[in-house]
């Protein structure tokens, strides 16, 4: 139980995580913030999300709940439940945090952690990215990293669903 125990300590409430982020301000870590659905881990998220660490000490994910992903993609996702998508996620051993938001867009908490880097994947436009105007005002950085090519969640479904 004790890795378990160590994984799941990495999934946070707003306020559990609002209190670490201060304590890593205070350290001078830098610290990088994304968000997505992660419903399917696959090669693509285990890059993108590698490589977003490398822009700080301290990776942030922003995981939209089971609702805010079945607005987004519709009633028959997610197809892991949000407890199941989140210790995956923490799992990885460059994840530091884990925070699950309702709403549609991760801006109200890139707005209360004010990460130093916001990331997002090369299937976005700087003007596309919520929350990159709040980071540039302070003096953060918005970083796109490439997508892997031939790897999405919602790609592995529509080919499991044609077998």
């Amino acid at each position: 139980m004790y890795y378990l125990n160590l994984i799941q300590s990495k999934i946070f409430s707003r306020d559990q995580l609002s209190k670490s982020v201060l304590n890593w301000k205070n350290e001078n870590k830098k610290i990088v913030f994304t968000n997505g659905c992660f419903d399917l881990i696959h090669k693509g998220h285990i890059e993108y999300l590698a490589a977003a660490k490398d822009f700080g000490d301290k990776l942030i994910i922003g995981l939209n709940s089971d609702n805010s992903v079945k607005r987004l993609k519709g009633d028959l996702r997610p197809i892991n439940n949000q407890e199941a998508r989140a210790l995956l996620l923490a799992s990885l051993i460059f994840t530091d945090a884990i925070v699950i938001f309702d709403e549609d867009t991760p801006e109200e908490i890139i707005k209360l952690y004010s990460p130093d880097v916001l990331v997002k994947g090369g299937d976005y436009q700087y003007n596309e990215i919520v929350g990159a105007d709040h980071v540039i005002n302070y003096g953060g950085k918005v970083e796109i990293i490439p997508l892997v090519e031939g790897y999405s969640s919602t790609n592995i479904i529509k080919n499991i669903s044609k077998k």
